[in-house]
């Protein structure tokens, strides 16, 4: 009866090893560097999220320029077909209408632009004011910092991988099909090729915004995946284990596997009773 009972208890350990295995293909991908890397200087590492924001404002500058220019020349376009009207020459209407637009985007974008400007401005007050002071530990740098937050993300989405429970309850957290999580891979995919190599490692600014960004694509994609998953799964009633019924469902399922193993060894162990109480036949 033992190797029935074992297997009714620990029939997750396969599929769970499986999703390990995974885990550890994963954290073997972040080290895709093999070289020696060159560790930053304290001072650099401790200032990398100031430096990329000063990036950020920098490019959102550039942009606010760009946008300006493209607005006056939209705006001369528009005149100079105006004009044309004016003195009676050919002008295609479809060209007037199309300087019109071209004219009302490039606008929106300049206002969209000195929005931008002013968020990243707010970023780099944010990251001058939690700047680590001199001489802390690097566990406090951001790159550090950063890195932890990719890593937690990580951990939230193995546990779909490894948890029999959650794998249960929410299978399209497994599904590669399911456009939600499709989306959450794919900025895994993006956040991973541009994890440095270790927390310590020379990282520009601008790479350092870029994995940022990266980052925070790849929580957002799986907060939207989880949401949907969840949404999904109704609770199984007011007795229902947890919030979401996780617990009643994985205790049914459980208690049939119990239940039918049970039944199992019971039949085997009559059989076995039965046979061990038999009698040869007697022949006349």
């Amino acid at each position: 009866m033992e190797p029935l009972l074992l297997l009714a208890q620990w029939w997750w350990v396969a599929p769970t090893a499986v999703a390990g295995g995974a885990a550890t293909l994963v954290g073997l991908r972040v080290n895709r560097r093999l070289k020696p890397h060159r560790a930053m200087p304290r001072g650099a590492a401790r200032r990398l999220e100031l430096d990329a924001a000063l990036h950020d404002l920098q490019e959102a500058r550039d942009a606010a320029v760009r946008g300006r220019a493209e607005v006056q020349a939209a705006q001369a376009d528009l005149l100079r077909l105006q004009a044309d009207q004016t003195r009676a020459q050919s002008v295609v209407p479809a060209a007037l209408a199309g300087a019109k637009r071209r004219l009302q985007v490039a606008q929106r974008e300049v206002k969209a632009s000195a929005a931008d400007v002013r968020a990243r401005r707010a970023a780099v007050k944010a990251a001058r004011s939690t700047m680590p002071p001199v001489g802390s530990a690097r566990e406090f740098h951001p790159l550090t910092r950063l890195m932890r937050e990719h890593d937690a993300v990580l951990v939230r989405w193995m546990a779909y991988e490894t948890d029999p429970a959650l794998a249960i309850a929410y299978p399209s957290m497994s599904d590669v099909r399911n456009p939600a999580l499709s989306a959450f891979l794919q900025a895994q995919s993006q956040a991973q090729w541009l994890r440095p190599s270790a927390s310590d490692a020379r990282t520009t600014p601008s790479a350092y915004a870029a994995y940022r960004d990266a980052v925070r694509r790849l929580r957002q994609t799986f907060d939207t995946a989880e949401q949907e998953a969840r949404g999904r799964t109704r609770p199984a009633g007011p007795g229902s284990g947890g919030a979401d019924g996780r617990g009643e469902a994985w205790g049914d399922v459980a208690k049939d596997i119990w239940d039918g193993a049970s039944r199992t060894a019971e039949a085997v162990a009559r059989a076995a009773a039965a046979w061990g109480g038999r009698r040869p036949d007697k022949r006349p």
